[in-house]
């Protein structure tokens, strides 16, 4: 049994998750910061966007792949997994901007949204 639609955005997330890990690797770069952020603001938003998406994706992906083993409506996978993708771009492209954001809430929200989602739909599908 395949999980086609995990598959597909777990690895736009993972690819995502390496262009952030590439940001972060830049800016320690430009700011000759090897380990830590010595107070580089440069270094330290990038590390935490890297570094939220990195705490948050996993979980979600999880997630998927236990509603799509479960059984899950390829539709309403392709939903959560599509409004997972565009919260984690909105969460990156809000947090280095002052707040208020409604991106990043967006983001933030919307990839809780995604988890809670799933959770409830696997329950549901048990």
């Amino acid at each position: 049994m395949g999980v086609p639609v995990v598959a597909l955005y777990g690895s736009l997330n993972a690819i995502f998750n390496v262009i952030l890990a590439v940001r972060v690797s830049g800016a320690r770069r430009r700011g000759k910061k090897s380990i830590g952020t010595d107070g580089n603001e440069v270094v330290l938003l990038a590390n935490r966007v890297h570094g939220n998406n990195a705490e948050y994706v996993p979980l979600a992906i999880v997630m998927l792949l236990v509603v799509e083993l479960a059984g899950g409506s390829s539709n309403v996978l392709h939903a959560m997994g599509g409004a997972l993708l565009l919260a984690r771009f909105a969460h990156a492209f809000g947090l280095p901007r002052p707040a208020p954001n409604p991106y990043r809430v967006m983001g933030m929200v919307g990839t809780w949204l995604v988890i809670l989602g799933a959770s409830g739909y696997a329950i549901y599908l048990r």
